[in-house]
């Protein structure tokens, strides 16, 4: 073989005592960049005399000095601006690759407010619809009555529950309200067959100042009972625990459709009267600004859209005071 197509044996590798050390170069970047050995030593948490030992150090395993020690002052040899070019070139690729590495794995989130009615018994039995087919997004809900500034709040969406005319985006469904029990109390001595058949229940209603039937006023007035009295009167703060204690049989609590709509096809709650009442309130949706730029956010927006189309109360079956 002709000695000029012979292949170039491999470099050898350096005995470990030659090796670059990482932590001394990495003590040399800061000296470097700052031209002091005491400043260096306050970044890195080492004294002065560290520093100086450590740099001594890479010095000794290059065989070349790196900085000319002058009265009070560091300035960098030639041998140490090279090396200086090099290391401040390494970091930034090293920077450029750890960027890349958490874009990658950075968690990709989706945050919603919405009321915990909502939360309860409409969103969160239908969440595992998207999660399974975006199981690389997180969903945070936020469940609150409270009108939170989205932008403020870092949360992509909400969901608001208001009167119809005063609703601003995209409106998921209208709220029909009609009562609904557990369906024992559709059997027994005071069985419920006729509206009036309410009177001898108890009501499950929220604490409201102003009237204690503010929730069941469409429904009362659509049937002409406004003033119907019921046997006994349970107030709660929250509309999603008169649900709870209706499923418990503890009385007849106003059904929101079509938040309650699932628990109706699971017989957990009957409507023993077959005329809901549509309430003039509606569910509506605000995208925050930034959300604008979250393609998860926006894959989120479509879902619920295409949810609540579904699960729309048909209007044949609804009637308005």
């Amino acid at each position: 073989m002709h000695p000029g197509n012979a292949k170039a044996p491999p470099p050898e590798r350096l005995p470990r005592s030659q090796q670059l050390r990482l932590d001394l170069l990495h003590t040399f970047e800061a000296a470097a960049r700052h031209l002091s050995f005491t400043r260096a030593g306050a970044e890195l948490a080492l004294s002065q005399s560290a520093i100086s030992r450590q740099i001594q150090q890479l010095e000794a395993s290059l065989g070349a000095a790196l900085f000319e020690r002058q009265h009070r002052s560091l300035v960098l040899t030639e041998a140490g601006r090279v090396l200086q070019r090099a290391v401040d070139d390494g970091l930034e690729r090293l920077r450029d690759a750890a960027a890349r590495i958490r874009a990658q794995s950075a968690t990709r989130q989706v945050a919603i407010t919405c009321t915990p009615g909502f939360a309860s018994f409409w969103l969160i039995p239908r969440l595992p619809r998207f999660t399974a087919a975006h199981p690389q997004v997180d969903v945070r809900i936020s469940a609150t009555l409270q009108l939170l500034d989205l932008e403020r709040a870092g949360v992509d969406m909400a969901v608001r529950f208001v009167p119809l005319q005063q609703g601003v985006g995209p409106r998921l469904f209208e709220e029909a309200v009609q009562p609904m029990c557990a369906p024992a109390l559709l059997r027994g001595p005071n069985r419920l067959a006729a509206p009036a058949d309410l009177a001898k229940h108890t009501l499950l209603t929220l604490d409201k100042a102003d009237t204690p039937t503010m929730d069941w006023d469409p429904w009362l007035r659509l049937m002409g009972l406004d003033d119907m009295h019921m046997a006994h009167t349970v107030r709660f703060t929250q509309w999603h625990e008169a649900v709870s204690a209706a499923v418990a049989g503890q009385g007849v609590v106003i059904g929101r459709l079509p938040l309650l709509a699932d628990l109706v096809r699971q017989r957990k709650l009957v409507a023993p009267f077959r005329t809901p009442a549509a309430s003039q309130r509606g569910y509506f949706l605000t995208l925050a600004p930034q959300a604008a730029r979250n393609p998860d956010a926006l894959a989120f927006m479509q879902w619920l859209q295409a949810e609540a189309e579904q699960a729309q109360t048909p209007a044949t079956t609804t009637r308005r005071a």
